[in-house]
């Protein structure tokens, strides 16, 4: 087979398809949250708008054939859209606590390997007129990146994009071309500043079963930009995120300040760059590896040395460094995966915290007012708590992933999570 082939999963598809097992499930959830309405979703005219916008992304109709040498993705000869896009019946489902167990009940199944990888399955209506659509991909199929585009090209109905400023979201220009000289001298530093800092033994290292539980929370996206824009190295609003979650965190684990665990938050960076064809899915992303000061009483401070990190480990390019490293590392098997076993060590780091931009403009579903996005992606073995961010139309929406058997309550970090965002707002802008 040609290394060209286009239908082969690429490198980094291929080792998350591997990862899948009894216990993980590979794919991510976005929760769409609809505003209510007199009448329940249509859902054979919502097949019938998706089934017609397929062709945009080829992948939608395609499965994985793990049966030749390596992975590739081949047309299912049987496709059905009534099998992706389906009413699911959950019998008393009629409150948001009901819907939150539906979901996590929903992400601990595996998608079906026959079949293309991704499902949208309807909720509702809730008590309060409210629907819900819990859409699932498998990350073999998209990335956070590429998850939002598919949602745009078969899900959300049109809507005028937004007027361009400067530069989008989560999209990179493409990177300068360096001499291999250049590349080897700076693949080391990064390497010394993301790996090789052993913390000390996370609360959330804990062998995990297939079991999940699902809470959210939102923040609105104007005011943690202001509360970004408060400080005097101006910070970002994942800057901000993060030390919202460290100061949960803080709450959460309820020990005292001496006896709180040195954390560390991996932070996935998207790598996908502007000039990437239309309907280009797959994953192209890496990381950073930050420090959440846990220890630290005053929430200024600690988005204060939160940000002097990231800033620093975003100038030097740190995450372009290691995606680079890893695929060359790629080609000597054992030592690239003995290279993401480190990575990917509980005492490297203890969390994954990731937030992609959504739709800037308020978007529909079958005319039908999409009031909260929020996403979801799974726990892994000793990292048993996710945490994942998405905004839309200036509201962020922040989805907490457990195995309840390994780390029950996390209903309890949403609210210590509100609790975390309302004291910063407060030192920041009043």
């Amino acid at each position: 087979m040609s290394r060209e082939d286009p239908d082969r999963l690429s490198a980094d598809d291929a080792h998350i398809l591997g990862l899948e097992s009894a216990v993980i499930t590979g794919h991510t959830l976005k929760l769409v949250v609809l505003g209510p309405a007199t009448s329940p979703l249509d859902v054979e005219a919502l097949r019938t708008a998706v089934a017609e916008r397929l062709s945009s992304q080829p992948r939608a109709t395609q499965r994985i054939d793990t049966s030749g040498p390596e992975p590739r993705w081949t047309e299912a000869t049987a496709f059905e859209i009534s099998d992706h896009v389906r009413r699911r019946e959950e019998p008393g489902c009629a409150s948001r606590d009901d819907l939150w167990r539906a979901v996590s009940k929903l992400m601990s199944e595996h998608l079906d390997h026959e079949r293309p990888l991704w499902t949208f399955d309807l909720f509702g209506p809730l008590g309060d007129g409210r629907e819900a659509i819990a859409v699932r991909i498998h990350h073999a199929m998209a990335d956070g990146i590429s998850a939002v585009r598919f949602l745009d090209d078969v899900l959300w109905d049109r809507h005028p994009e937004p007027p361009p400023r400067g530069t989008r979201p989560g999209l990179r220009a493409a990177s300068p071309q360096r001499s291999r000289v250049d590349e080897a001298l700076r693949m080391p530093a990064a390497v010394r500043r993301e790996l090789g800092h052993r913390g000390s033994h996370s609360p959330f290292d804990r062998p995990i079963s297939a079991a999940r539980e699902l809470a959210f929370t939102v923040a609105p996206l104007p005011e943690l930009k202001a509360i970004g824009a408060s400080r005097p190295a101006r910070a970002t609003v994942n800057d901000v995120l993060l030390a919202i979650v460290a100061g949960g965190l803080r709450s959460w684990l309820g020990a005292g300040e001496t006896a709180l665990p040195r954390l560390r938050a991996q932070v996935p960076v998207s790598l996908h760059h502007r000039d990437e064809r239309a309907g280009k899915l797959g994953n192209r992303d890496s990381f950073l590896n930050v420090d959440l000061p846990l220890a630290e009483a005053d929430p200024l401070t600690r988005l204060d040395r939160i940000n002097a990190e990231t800033s620093k480990r975003k100038l030097l390019d740190d995450a372009e460094e290691l995606f680079d490293l890893f695929h060359a590392l790629g080609r000597v098997k054992r030592v690239e995966e003995a290279a993401k076993r480190l990575a990917g060590s509980a005492r490297e780091f203890s969390l994954s915290i990731s937030n992609v931009p959504g739709p800037p403009v308020p978007v529909s579903v079958s005319g039908r007012r999409v009031e909260r996005l929020f996403s979801s992606s799974e726990p892994a073995a000793h990292h048993a708590l996710r945490i994942s961010a998405i905004s839309c139309a200036g509201i962020v929406g922040i989805g907490l992933c457990t195995d309840p058997e390994a780390l029950p309550d996390v209903a309890r970090l949403a609210v210590a999570m509100d609790d975390s965002y309302a004291e910063l707002r407060d030192a920041a802008i009043t």
